[in-house]
């Protein structure tokens, strides 16, 4: 049955949810229409606004839930539903990851026409609150209004938290994030609360105009704590002002550095880091490996889980002590430097040279002396000349960026023909799609997901591959 609401808007009434999209809605179906409706979970019975039609789906929101799904749980933070860092909140941790667990399944079987009767159960995160260790918050003179908001023409309009999905401009007021553990939130309202009583204008993401810009906090596994303030046009006297402040109320921090960025967007690879405090680096450590981490340095955002997925990375390469590896995508050579004394020898490369810098440090502090780094495109570095050079692989690892690995590189792995590879990735559909590449030479023989994010639809995933006979 479907109606109309009193914004003309259709509605369809007692909508069974039977199914979760790659991108965390919920899908239902009418007799010529798949909906995919925001916070939705299988089970749930509901009537949906639709807010988006195509040709043949539409976009909607629930309007009455009828019949709550036996998954559905009460959401924990007052944030969710506005802000879009934790869309699963409402739903049992079982739940996801059962979900989870057929995303990946269907990718690999939908798109790669995989085999997935090898698929290990999915591995839990062992923390599914305050996992992270890297968060970003954004300054705003514009902040979001929410129904906790009350007085609204008396309000100060400053935020700093998160963007609202969908709206560059627009900034949600965070007053407590279970991402990452204290002193993260204390941090953050305190910076906020200090700004706001000494006049420090927050930026106008339209406008390009104000003092203050974003605030990163970054927390190892070690316990150390960088803080990172970027500021867009301070007057004299107004980064002193703040930095000085952070300084004495968190003395426990051990990198304090600020940046000044007035480019139109807010990234900070190409910006001059400043050292206000302390040194510009904090410390990880992983299984008595210790990696350097700077402003500009990747590192998986859960280091607890990052731990288990590189266990199951090196567990899957098999190695026994004899073998040439190649860490394709090495980033900061985490990777490469865990699996070193178990090789031979291991040749790590990775298109960002600040990062390949970061690896060939992170190697010299643990006294790795088998590793080797290079810089610049995989389909550009990964030629026949290198490999006659370094010698042909026994295993190849590869974690790509979640568009996967360039055709060439596919191709490249191909001509190789390593014994074993090793595929890591953050998108089951992309590697879905390598590896119906692949299948020209290579046969799946395991594969295990595993869960880096709690809340959210997002889901790594292991595949070891081997030569055909």
């Amino acid at each position: 049955m479907r109606r109309r609401n009193s914004q003309e808007r259709l509605v369809f009434n007692d909508i069974a949810i039977i199914d979760i999209a790659e991108e965390g809605k919920g899908v239902g179906k009418t007799d010529d229409l798949v909906l995919f409706v925001e916070k939705a979970i299988p089970g749930d019975v509901v009537d949906v606004e639709l807010m988006r039609k195509k040709k043949s789906f539409g976009e909607g929101r629930i309007q009455t839930l009828k019949k709550a799904s036996e998954y559905r749980v009460e959401p924990f933070c007052e944030h969710f539903g506005v802000c879009g860092g934790c869309k699963w909140q409402h739903m049992t941790y079982d739940a996801q990851l059962l979900f989870k667990q057929q995303s990946v399944e269907n990718a690999l079987t939908r798109i790669g026409k995989v085999d997935t009767s090898s698929m290990e159960p999915i591995l839990a995160s062992g923390q599914t609150e305050y996992y992270r260790n890297k968060l970003e918050y954004t300054f705003s003179n514009k902040k979001w209004l929410t129904t906790l908001d009350d007085n609204v023409e008396d309000m100060n309009m400053d935020a700093l938290g998160f963007h609202v999905p969908g709206r560059f401009d627009k900034i949600l007021n965070v007053s407590h994030c279970y991402l990452q553990e204290d002193p993260s939130n204390v941090l953050r309202n305190s910076v906020r609360e200090f700004a706001v009583a000494n006049a420090l204008s927050f930026y106008d993401l339209r406008d390009h105009s104000g003092v203050l810009r974003n605030l990163i906090i970054r927390i190892s596994s070690t316990g150390e704590l960088m803080v990172i303030v970027v500021f867009a046009y301070p007057e004299e006297g107004q980064v002193e002002l703040l930095m000085s402040f952070i300084k004495d109320k968190f003395p426990s921090i051990t990198s304090l550095l600020y940046i000044i960025n007035q480019k139109k967007n807010d990234t900070i690879f190409d910006q001059e880091i400043e050292i206000y405090n302390g040194r510009d680096f904090i410390y990880e450590e992983m299984e008595g490996l210790k990696f350097k981490v700077g402003p500009k340095s990747f590192y998986q955002t859960n280091s607890a889980q990052a731990y288990e997925l590189y266990k199951i990375t090196r567990d899957f390469a098999g190695l026994s002590g004899d073998e040439l590896v190649y860490d394709l995508y090495t980033g900061a050579g985490t990777i490469a430097n865990f699996v070193a004394k178990y090789a031979k020898e291991v040749i790590g490369v990775e298109y960002v040279p600040s990062a390949i810098e970061d690896a060939k440090i992170n190697s010299e502090i643990n006294g790795v002396k088998n590793t080797k780094f290079y810089a610049g495109d995989m389909k550009d570095v990964l030629t026949a000349s290198f490999i006659a050079k370094h010698g042909k692989p026994d295993v190849v690892i590869t974690d790509p960026p979640r568009a996967g690995m360039h055709t060439d590189v596919v191709a490249r792995l191909l001509e190789m023909e390593s014994p074993k590879i090793v595929y890591v990735s953050c998108n089951a559909a992309t590697q879905a799609r390598d590896l119906t590449l692949l299948a020209e030479k290579y046969d799946v023989v395991r594969i295990k997901p595993v869960d880096m994010f709690p809340h959210t639809q997002h889901v790594e995933n292991v595949v070891l591959l081997k030569l055909k006979g």
